[in-house]
């Protein structure tokens, strides 16, 4: 990263960096710690004596939950109580849980360390965004900002993967959770000395219904797009989550429509650039997650790469995350936030449906090729897309829209679970004619064209629909400015 001057004076100066480099450093945190556990669960399995693969997944699971549940609650509460006070208490919160996770002498104490930390990650992830949205104007400073933000978040990931073999390998997956300790100490020492307030505690009081409401709904949500592929989405028990989920969220957009005081307030999402940004997010989220997934299936079940190379064949990934944080914001001042979208989204596509080519032997160079192109391109559409929700918002909102702008990352399991049905269906149709590594790779080509071509139409209407906003945004600020003159 450098930190060269870009158009618009967007150095960021030493102490912009320390702020930037503490949050950035709270987001990589809970990014690393999504994917490092994944690589240690057959580890923990032995150690712990779990009960088996459903039990165990709980480790992920019971982490996942309570983050996608509790944002929107955070997000709010950040605005009354104050950004940097929860995020300090969300980081504080996440450091010892790490450690208890780490030290946990059984499955029980394992599973609810992993639920705090789900609650702190809830947490960290509304006020920081929050925080660096307040301390970077928005213009170049700030897009320069969630450039590097998107980058490390997703870099943790391929950290996560290559650090989490390496440690099980050498170590053990206890130094998983002694690590994320470690690093939330150096975090709480830059919350406490470099992060600044930035907005004053509101007496508005708490929206208890919609929080128990919306809280509910996405806990249901997430919990049966994570189970349904296991319990089979024709099941009773996955149909009436998703019920559950439609119905408590249809709620919650009820009695928001109707609280003086609502958590989310429906001004916010009636606001084309919210609702459209979102919608962004969770294409590109949804499509890349799930290729990101395929492909560790692929290096795994078809090339029988070991855990620790799995990881090394995500470094292309990473270098190109990495790659585009550095020149987002250049390009988006450049060409605009709704541009660098569709460019964001069509590398993207292109680089997952090319994916297509990745054979049953070899093929390193195509896989790193794909894969640095499909991440190159997701990085671009989520910094645009975060832009474009958090742009335009009173300093009040900006808690709530943190929450907003990171709801993508975790309902985007969808998409998950919709490439990882494809991927069986098609399989199952190839098995009885060729062999179980060609029929698996067959339902991977089948899932990686599905995915190229759902990232291209996401390119195409999130296009067609941000310019359509923006060019309505500019009319209504001209005749404003009319009838401001002639009165």
């Amino acid at each position: 990263m450098t930190t060269g001057t870009l158009p618009g004076a967007v150095r960021l100066g030493l102490h912009g960096w320390l702020i930037l480099i503490t949050l950035c450093g709270a987001t990589f945190m809970t990014g690393l710690d999504y994917s490092v556990i994944t690589v240690a669960l057959p580890e923990i399995g032995r150690d712990l004596h779990f009960a088996g693969a459903s039990a165990l997944q709980w480790v992920a699971t019971a982490c996942l939950l309570p983050t996608a549940a509790l944002m929107p609650l955070f997000g709010r509460a950040s605005d009354m109580v104050g950004r940097r006070r929860l995020f300090i208490v969300g980081v504080a919160t996440f450091t010892v849980f790490s450690l208890l996770a780490g030290l946990a002498p059984n499955p029980g104490l394992l599973v609810a360390a992993r639920a705090g930390q789900g609650v702190a990650a809830a947490m960290i992830g509304p006020t920081a965004l929050a925080l660096m949205t307040a301390a970077f104007p928005e213009g170049p400073r700030r897009t320069r900002a969630l450039g590097v933000n998107g980058a490390l978040l997703s870099l943790g990931f391929v950290v996560g993967t290559i650090g989490g073999g390496l440690i099980t390998s050498g170590l053990n997956w206890r130094w998983t959770m002694l690590i994320l300790f470690g690093i939330g100490v150096l975090v709480m020492l830059g919350a406490i000395t470099v992060v600044r307030e930035t907005t004053s505690p509101s007496r508005t009081r708490l929206d208890i219904p919609g929080a128990v409401l919306a809280s509910g709904g996405l806990f249901a949500l997430v919990y049966g797009i994570s189970t349904g592929g296991e319990a089979g989405w024709g099941s009773l028990p996955t149909l009436a989550t998703l019920l559950a989920a439609v119905v408590l969220l249809g709620a919650f957009l009820v009695v928001e429509s109707r609280s003086a005081a609502p958590l989310v307030p429906p001004r916010l999402l009636r606001r084309p650039t919210v609702t459209w940004g979102m919608t962004v997010g969770l294409v590109t989220f949804g499509m890349c997650g799930g290729a990101t997934l395929l492909l560790s299936i692929h290096m795994q079940d078809v090339l029988g790469y070991s855990p620790l190379q799995t990881g090394l064949g995500f470094l292309g990934e990473g270098v190109a995350a990495l790659l585009a944080g550095t020149v987002v914001a250049r390009l988006i001042s450049a060409a605009g936030t709704v541009t660098t979208i569709v460019v964001g989204l069509a590398v993207q596509a292109v680089g997952t449906a090319a994916m297509v080519f990745l054979p049953a032997e070899g093929g390193l160079v195509t896989l790193l090729v794909t894969s640095a192109t499909m991440g190159f391109g997701h990085v671009l559409t989520v910094v645009a897309a975060i832009t474009t929700i958090t742009s335009g918002l009173d300093e009040a909102d900006q808690g709530v829209a943190g929450s907003l702008a990171q709801m993508p990352t975790f309902v985007g399991a969808v998409g998950v679970a919709g490439l990882t049905a494809i991927v069986a269906a098609r399989t199952e149709a190839l098995a009885p004619t060729t062999t179980k590594a060609l029929a698996t790779l067959g339902g991977l080509h089948t899932a990686f064209l599905v995915a190229g071509v759902v990232a291209l139409l996401g390119a195409v209407a999130g296009g067609l629909l941000l310019r359509r906003t923006s060019r309505l945004r500019i009319v209504s600020r001209a005749l404003s400015e009319q009838v401001g003159q002639v009165s």
